[in-house]
């Protein structure tokens, strides 16, 4: 059975006419005369494969993305170097527009082949079958997507359920101990609901770095350098890392498409040891709230942040609303992403919400009635070291480096000799205390 495709645009030497007369693998089953048009063709289930003979420039990776969740695989025709280049970048299989038409129909078949392997494909044609990713997309997607897990840059994503758990504070200062440790790091602010990386630093956030990379990315046209450019440098007294700020409105959420989104971390993983993503909280299946199954995703940038993740931290409040919100989140968490184990971190401990000796009785509770996940960390409720640090748009290793909340922080993320699950930073804090 032969392959249907559509076309856009007519090619020199009318080579859309010559693969109509090949007989071959391929049939051509409509000429269309925009990119809309050929959109709406293959959303409607009419082809296989897309031919962009002209108009390749209007090409992005989010309108890739979209084609290829609906079985079509999509090659251009461009005699431009540079383009042809920026096409490899979104995904987009590029040929010359003097290409033999018996090659270009083997192309087109061998790259159908290759696309019918993808795990949406699979449970869009068996619905019974588990899918391979989430709403936002697998997480060995087509759009550009294949670099990720072969790069050296690790990703460590910072989530936790509603209610102002600590996520920002945690993702932005481990950031700040994994860069004093000499790392190139670069902070990934992918909170679209209530970025606040900018604020919690001291920087303008007009600029909204992410949006900007995703914008790049969405282009073919973000390498490293340009990832370098819309990133802000920090600088603190014990070493420099990168932040990518938010959006500033809840409302531009559709400009963190998470086939951009996959770029940008592939290109971070080329240009940082480190990438620390601070996440949103919502992780609702967008397919539940609209017919339209390829719309853009209200929590794409955090499932798909998730997704990618080598390393996710869980943070939840420890008191008697934070730790019943954890629990659920972990359950969503794990039905979102199934492939992810958490580590569990409970962020502002203290006695006067748990009791005396506030860690063993978060432990006993948590072995008794929480999940199977254990708690990797917890982390003391240290007010005062935290509002200087707000107050002076810093960080805990320059307002409070003493601090236990910092020790805390540092015990998750830097070398593993300090990680010494017996001890904690009550613990510690109460064995330097003297002996009456």
């Amino acid at each position: 059975m032969s392959i249907p495709v559509v076309t856009v645009g007519d090619s020199r030497e009318d080579l859309v006419g010559r693969l109509e007369r090949l007989h071959g693998p391929v049939s051509v089953v409509r000429r269309c005369n925009e990119l809309a048009e050929l959109l709406a063709a293959c959303q409607g289930g009419l082809a296989r494969a897309a031919v962009v003979a002209e108009g390749s420039e209007e090409l992005t990776a989010s309108l890739v993305d979209r084609l290829s969740a609906v079985g079509v695989v999509v090659l251009a025709l461009t005699d431009n170097p540079e383009e042809k280049a920026r096409l490899g970048g979104i995904g987009v299989a590029a040929e010359l527009t003097g290409v033999d038409a018996a090659a270009l129909a083997s192309r087109i078949e061998a790259a159908v082949a290759v696309l019918a392997e993808d795990p949406r494909l699979r449970q869009r044609d068996n619905p019974g079958q588990p899918a391979g990713g989430t709403a936002a997309g697998p997480p060995n997607g087509t759009a550009g997507e294949t670099a990720e897990r072969s790069a050296e840059g690790r990703i460590i994503a910072v989530w936790g359920p509603a209610g102002s758990p600590g996520r920002t504070m945690l993702a932005a200062n481990m950031a700040a101990e994994l860069a004093a440790e000499g790392k190139s790091v670069l902070l990934v602010d992918a909170d679209s609901y209530g970025a606040s990386i900018a604020a919690m630093l001291g920087l303008l956030d007009e600029a909204a770095g992410l949006a900007q990379a995703c914008r790049l990315a969405d282009q073919g046209l973000l390498d490293g350098e340009a990832l370098l450019r819309v990133a802000v440098p920090v600088v603190t007294k014990t070493g420099t890392f990168h932040v990518l700020t938010g959006i500033t409105r809840a409302d531009r959420w559709t400009e963190l498409r998470a086939a951009a989104l996959s770029l940008v971390l592939a290109r971070a993983r080329q240009v940082a040891e480190v990438i620390v993503i601070d996440t949103g909280f919502c992780l609702e299946s967008d397919e539940e709230l609209s017919f339209d199954t390829m719309a853009p995703r209200r929590n794409a940038a955090t499932l798909r942040s998730l997704e990618l993740a080598d390393t996710v931290f869980a943070v939840g409040a420890a008191d008697s609303i934070g730790v019943p919100r954890l629990v659920r989140g972990l359950a969503e968490l794990e039905s979102a992403v199934p492939h992810v184990s958490p580590q569990v971190v409970l962020n502002k401990v203290r006695q006067s919400a748990v009791g005396r000796s506030p860690e063993r009785q978060l432990r006993d509770a948590w072995d008794r009635y929480g999940p199977a996940v254990p708690v990797s960390g917890f982390l003391p409720a240290d007010p005062v070291s935290t509002d200087a640090a707000l107050l002076s748009g810093s960080l805990l290793l320059e307002a409070a480096p003493d601090s236990p909340l910092r020790r805390g922080i540092a015990a998750l993320v830097c070398a593993p000799v300090q990680r010494n699950r017996g001890s904690s930073v009550f613990s510690s804090t109460a064995k330097r205390r003297p002996k009456d």
